[in-house]
């Protein structure tokens, strides 16, 4: 189902001045407090009705004094984007389509699983990188999510689950910064963003619990690392570069061993050196799946702590790649684990929305142009592989 998305809720007049507090991170919403003239601890109070109890109403904080929720109504907002509609697969999965502005719609995710529940968080609209197999990417990109958009998509899971009562066995546990966009190419959003989820007053998710999945921006990825002790996601889906140059263009700018590089500085700052980064790689039917890619890149991981996803191919409309053979997963997943690897296999979830690895597209004013020249190139032959 095609869903429109048009922006009905266009902040106008005096409100523009309003501050959104439900993407501050506690140390912005200390400092918010401090500049309109109240103590510290209001941040933590503030932010615990918020994040806690998903509380957007400054007349339901009770443990704030009538003058302070007075002034809080003029000077500032809590609000959090607006939810289109939400689609249920019949394996549990959620989506929700929510609408951020100017027309542009987001794609959120959650999964239910057994003992855990995680939400795929988007952090772009749309993606910049176009990897070759991505839904997302053929959408093109229109902007970064504010901390707020991005908190929010938890906020509205949160709230939406809260409502249902313990019965419904329906918690967010663990987050996973993948859904739509490059996270580290919207730094400060993303990270204000996670420390909201890690904060014990908010949401106090453990950081083995917030994984970041990046497809290679090495200088913010060592960045992170400055900052951030969240798990670790490398998007590789290829064992070389001349593979990897034509499904994740930005291999070309940042190659793998760069790449690997980096993650291993990120695991050197880990005060716990049990910590394993985890290499998600999407098996597309002859283009990635063949033995020698599998031995490439068990050799290739060799001396990375690592476990290593493999990622069935999910298809979507706009794109020739075909899902991998259970055969050729099978024989993939046992080549590495001979090699000494620890190797999962991710179960294709929501498919049937939609809603699965890969498939995620909302609606996207497109500024790069992107795809529209998708769509020209429909009746073109599919692209050739080099070691396809």
């Amino acid at each position: 189902m095609t869903v429109i998305c048009t922006d009905m809720s266009t902040i106008v007049g005096p409100q523009q001045s309003k501050t959104n507090l439900l993407g501050l991170s506690v140390e912005k919403l200390t400092d918010f407090f401090a500049s309109i003239g109240e103590k510290p601890f209001r941040a933590t109070q503030v932010l615990k009705w918020i994040h806690q109890m998903g509380v957007d109403d400054f007349d339901q904080m009770t443990n704030l004094a009538k003058n302070l929720r007075e002034k809080l109504k003029v000077v500032a907002e809590i609000r959090a984007p607006e939810v289109v509609s939400q689609h249920d697969s019949i394996d549990g999965t959620s989506k929700w389509l929510i609408r951020v502005s100017d027309g542009n719609c987001i794609e959120t995710v959650f999964i239910p699983e057994k003992g855990r529940g995680t939400l795929c968080v988007s952090s772009q609209i749309g993606c910049s990188l176009d990897c070759s197999f991505c839904a997302t990417g053929k959408q093109g990109f229109n902007r970064d999510l504010t901390a707020a958009e991005i908190i929010g998509q938890l906020w509205i899971a949160a709230k939406a689950f809260n409502s249902l009562g313990p019965k419904a066995n329906r918690v967010v546990s663990n987050v996973v910064m993948m859904g739509m966009g490059e996270p580290l190419l919207n730094f400060d959003n993303v990270v204000d963003a996670m420390s909201l989820m890690l904060n014990d007053n908010a949401y106090g998710l453990s950081k083995r619990r917030v994984t970041l999945s990046t497809s290679g921006v090495v200088p913010m990825l060592d960045k992170l690392s400055e900052v951030s002790d969240v798990s670790l996601a490398i998007s590789l889906h290829a064992p070389n570069d001349e593979l990897r140059n034509q499904l994740v263009p930005i291999n070309k700018k940042y190659p793998i061993a760069e790449l690997l590089a980096s993650a291993q500085r990120y695991l050197d700052k880990m005060p716990d050196v049990r910590r394993k980064i985890t290499i998600e790689y999407t098996l597309m039917d002859r283009v990635n799946d063949r033995d020698e890619h599998a031995h490439e890149l068990a050799k290739l991981l060799s001396t990375l702590p690592c476990k290593i996803n493999l990622i069935p191919f999910n298809p979507f409309a706009q794109s020739d790649y075909k899902r991998v053979t259970n055969t050729a997963l099978n024989r993939f997943r046992d080549i590495l684990q001979k090699a000494g690897h620890i190797v999962t296999v991710r179960t294709t979830r929501g498919d049937d929305i939609a809603a699965a690895c890969g498939q995620l597209a909302g609606t996207v004013n497109d500024r790069t142009r992107r795809s529209e020249r998708y769509q020209r190139q429909n009746q073109e032959q599919p692209v050739r592989f080099v070691n396809g």
